[in-house]
Order: C-alpha cells, then sequence, then structure tokens
C-alpha cells in the first residue's frame, strides 16, 4: 500500500529523511514513533506527497506518488493534522464534509450518500453534541476529533495521522485509540499514526517504526522497538521511566 525506496527529503540544505526504505502492507496498523525533531512528521508529509524527495520514490497503492494529482491521492489516503487554528466560521459538519470532496460531483456538490458519510462520521467519533457549532469556539481537543471524523467520512483506505490524541485527555486519548483500532480491524483501513506516546503506541499497535535524524532505527513489534538498551540510546532515559508509564497509558 506504501513503500519508500531509497527516500531522500530536505528543507533547503537540511536532509530530514535519510535513506528510507519500508514498506506498508494493506490491513497494516502502524505507530511511527522517535523523539521530537526526528522525522516522523517528515515520514507523513512524504507519504502524502506533500514534501517531495529529493532522492528515491514513494509509492501509494503501487503507483508512484509524484505522478498522481491530488484528487487521487484524496481518494487513496486521508489526513489527519494536529488540530489548527481555522481563519474562517465553519460549523463542525461543514469541515467533516469537506472529507467528502474527493468523491463529489463538481457541478452538483454533497449528494444523499454524501450527507449520510458525514453523518456517519459525527456519529462513529461520538461527536454529534458539537454539531452546529463553529469550530472556532471549541477546545483544540474537540477540533482533534473533528478532524479524525473528517478523515473517517473521506473513507480512503489509508488514513495517516500526526499525533492525533495531543490535545485530548486521559480518556479521548484511550477512545481515540479503540476507535482506530476499529476502523483498521473491522473496516479493513490502513492506520498510520505518529506518536510520542510509547505507552499508547505499545499498546494499540502491533508494529512500530522508530526514527531518529530522519532514518529508520528500528521497525517491528513493540517489545522488540522498545527494548531497554534502544529507549536509552535513542531517547536517553532510563527504561524504567518508559515501563512505569506504560500501564498508565494503556488503562
Amino acid at each position: 500500500m506504501i513503500e519508500f525506496e531509497g527516500v531522500w527529503a530536505a528543507y533547503r540544505a537540511r536532509d530530514v529523511l535519510v535513506d528510507i526504505n519500508l514498506r506498508i502492507d494493506p490491513g497494516e496498523r502502524v505507530a511511527i514513533i522517535g523523539p521530537n525533531g526526528a522525522g516522523k512528521s517528515s515520514l507523513l508529509r512524504a507519504m502524502n506527497g506533500t514534501l517531495r524527495p529529493r532522492v528515491g520514490t514513494v509509492r501509494l497503492g503501487g503507483d508512484a506518488l509524484a505522478r498522481l494529482d491530488r484528487q487521487a491521492i484524496a481518494r487513496r489516503l486521508s489526513v489527519v493534522p494536529q488540530a489548527p487554528a481555522l481563519p474562517f466560521a465553519a460549523r463542525v459538519e461543514e469541515v467533516v464534509g469537506l472529507g467528502r470532496l474527493p468523491h463529489e460531483d463538481p457541478f452538483r456538490g454533497q449528494r444523499a450518500a454524501d450527507r449520510a458519510a458525514v453523518s456517519a462520521a459525527i456519529e462513529r467519533v461520538g461527536i454529534g453534541a458539537l454539531a452546529g457549532r463553529d469550530v472556532r469556539e471549541l477546545s483544540l481537543g474537540e477540533r482533534q476529533l473533528v478532524l479524525i471524523a473528517m478523515a473517517l467520512a473521506q473513507a480512503a483506505p489509508v488514513t495517516v495521522l500526526d499525533e492525533p490524541t495531543v490535545h485530548l485527555d486521559l480518556r479521548h486519548q484511550v477512545e481515540t485509540m479503540a476507535l482506530l483500532v476499529d476502523l483498521n480491524e473491522r473496516d479493513g483501513t490502513t492506520v498510520v499514526a505518529v506518536l510520542h506516546d510509547l505507552g499508547l503506541a505499545g499498546h494499540f499497535f502491533p508494529r512500530l517504526i522508530l526514527i531518529d535524524k530522519g532514518a529508520v532505527v528500528a521497525d517491528g513489534p513493540p517489545d522488540d522497538v522498545l527494548a531497554d538498551e534502544r529507549i536509552q540510546l535513542v531517547y536517553g532515559v532510563d527504561p524504567a521511566f518508559v515501563r512505569r508509564s506504560v500501564p498508565l497509558a494503556a488503562v
């Protein structure tokens, strides 16, 4: 579903991805972890085509990403960014409805099926009580849930999320992770999420990709990737501290 072949990417003269080679198959659930500035968000941008490699190839569904237009990408992959500040007034259902743009008839707008998809996404994320409200008036956590609903409405076979729990309280963190598991296991959606919380990553994701200094330094099941010596080397902290934090995050 997603393939990186010898990918190097840079912002101006600074490399942020270094010789990335990886494959994420259809139906996988993968967390990308690593310290601040490691290149996690850059990897997601390379996946969705907003960061073009200077060397190498990214493929989505077997096709080179560089050859796909934005609408074709949007039909295959939805993106949940960290909650932004919206510069214009928009009701919750209008923002969620943006997820249907890749499927809408350009001349007729939303159809009954599009409106049904928006309603179903709002219900599934559990934000029905927010309907009708201006998204600018919502908390960052509520805004994050609206963006997740927008991605669900998009109904793409791949969903990538950049820190989807960063603005959420503990209960909503766990509920969001459970939603991603359900989306993956029941709907077959390929889910790729950048996470800082190693407890959430290790508990809810069967495959972790650890990034450091722009390179993949480990890729596999949580017990292997989160080995004590690797946590010490990459994060520079006592692994016992991380182990103590896991049960709380995974409740």
